[in-house]
């Protein structure tokens, strides 16, 4: 399968070792720098490699290479949206970054337009691919947790003015967003997913403690009721002095109690069911190792994506997926910015609509 790459920045990397895994036939590279295309194909050995083309624009790529079929898109968030439509308006199958977009106006829309084009778009929330998340998915579906009382998401992160310095983009409502849309998405996306997916209401606090040259929160917090009458938390933050700490997932049923931990929730600390049996004893204790907070997450979501094209279905994670999670956020944003509750589904909100909340 013939595969473009839009994007060679942070996450960049990830994407090759995933096309990398998966044999696709790796045909263009785009990025406005020139030197962060070569610089990620010489992480990969691929520098000399003359059958991959290098481009600066996007639109003149897929024109000269009509035959491309997969593309990903690793921009900045603030460009996803559009980048993915016009993608979808070639006929080219999309896997993007998360968020899949900064507004429910342009998620919808993507959603529209790929169902009526019948092109496949993913969005990377690889965790759903930890072996540990996979685990605790199963045991849900089997039943086993019993009715859910709540469920929780904690992402402790750290990132200060070096890792913001790294990219003009960061922390800016038109172009990123907070720590809830860039760090706490992945976390907001398997709690929601968990819990049912259908949100009656969300309520949130966020704040801007240590990052003041930035536009928009370090911390985040969230109460949600589920309709199924579960209730969730989201704690979100880059302010953990000295480092990352933790991104953990809590899911309590009156049956089963798991705990996911890790830094990327990709090990498991607690394993309780009411049904135990002796092959839960692989899940005790369980750690998947990673080289970086992003997981490994990434090869197993492209092996799903090009089954998916292959075999005409959905991807296992899907456009509505990747609205479900900017939708959270964006109600948790409403919900700060008013001091009221919100009710979902959301409509005709955009990350845009807090410019200078906190005074920038």
């Amino acid at each position: 399968m013939k595969y473009a790459l839009i994007g060679c920045g942070r996450i960049a990397t990830n994407h090759v070792k995933a096309v990398v895994n998966n044999d696709l036939e790796f045909v263009a590279s785009c990025d406005l720098l020139p030197e962060a295309i070569e610089s990620l194909l010489a992480k990969h050995d691929l520098q000399h490699d003359t059958s991959i083309a290098r481009y600066t624009d996007y639109k003149l790529m897929l024109k000269e290479h009509p035959e491309i079929e997969l593309v990903a898109i690793a921009t900045d968030s603030g460009v996803h949206a559009e980048i993915t439509l016009y993608c979808i308006d070639q006929g080219v199958n999309v896997i993007v970054e998360k968020p899949m977009t900064m507004s429910m106006s342009d998620a919808d829309e993507v959603i529209r337009r790929s169902e009526e084009k019948g092109v496949k778009v993913s969005v990377c929330h690889q965790n759903r691919f930890n072996v540990a998340i996979q685990e605790m998915r199963q045991a849900l579906e089997a039943g086993r947790f019993g009715r859910i009382s709540h469920g929780s998401i904690n992402v402790r992160w750290n990132r200060g003015k070096q890792y913001y310095d790294q990219a003009p983009w960061r922390g800016k409502w038109a172009s990123d967003g907070g720590c809830l849309f860039n760090q706490c998405i992945h976390g907001i996306d398997l709690l929601r997913w968990m819990m049912g997916d259908e949100v009656e209401e969300v309520y949130g606090v966020t704040k801007q403690q240590f990052h003041d040259y930035l536009e928009c929160e370090d911390i985040g917090m969230a109460v949600v009721k589920f309709k199924n009458g579960a209730v969730g938390t989201i704690e979100g933050t880059v302010n953990v002095y000295p480092k990352n700490l933790e991104e953990t997932l809590y899911l309590f049923g009156e049956n089963g109690t798991v705990k996911i931990g890790g830094t990327s929730t990709n090990n498991i600390d607690v394993w309780n069911f009411a049904d135990e049996s002796e092959a839960d004893n692989k899940n005790k204790g369980l750690q998947e190792a990673t080289s970086n907070v992003y997981g490994n997450g990434h090869t197993s979501l492209y092996a799903d994506v090009i089954e998916a094209i292959e075999n005409d279905r959905k991807p296992y994670i899907d456009a509505i997926a990747g609205r479900n999670a900017v939708e959270m956020i964006l109600a948790i944003y409403q919900s700060a910015a008013t001091g009221e509750p919100v009710k979902l589904p959301l409509k005709n909100v955009a990350s845009t609509d807090f410019t200078g909340r906190f005074g920038k």
